[in-house]
């Protein structure tokens, strides 16, 4: 009886173990699929300026550095956001677009 628990507990941890090992390879980093998808470019012909960006896709935007991607300088209370491979420059409480330039257009 006792060499049956054995094996039964062996067998336990090596499933348990390799079951593990199977998860930790299927595991994704959704951060990363979010960012890759940040620059793939849409074309959004609602976004032009004086048009309004609506908040699902203001806060799907990733803030940038206008230095880094060589673009002006926001206004006091606007920022640049890359979203669907965009550049928007928006004001920060309304969505208001100031200004709308395509990603690969800013390198």
């Amino acid at each position: 009886m006792n060499k049956i628990r054995k094996a039964l507990a062996l067998s336990i941890v090596a499933a348990t173990l390799s079951g593990g090992a199977a998860f930790a390879q299927d595991h994704h980093d959704d951060r990363h699929d979010d960012h890759h998808d940040n620059h793939a470019y849409v074309q959004h012909k609602e976004w032009r300026k004086g048009a309004r960006m609506n908040h699902d896709d203001w806060n799907r935007g990733e803030r940038v550095d206008y230095h880094q991607y060589h673009l002006s300088a926001p206004r006091p209370g606007y920022e640049w956001r890359q979203v669907d491979g965009n550049y928007v420059m928006a004001a920060i409480a309304t969505g208001v677009i100031a200004s709308v330039i395509v990603a690969s257009a800013a390198h």
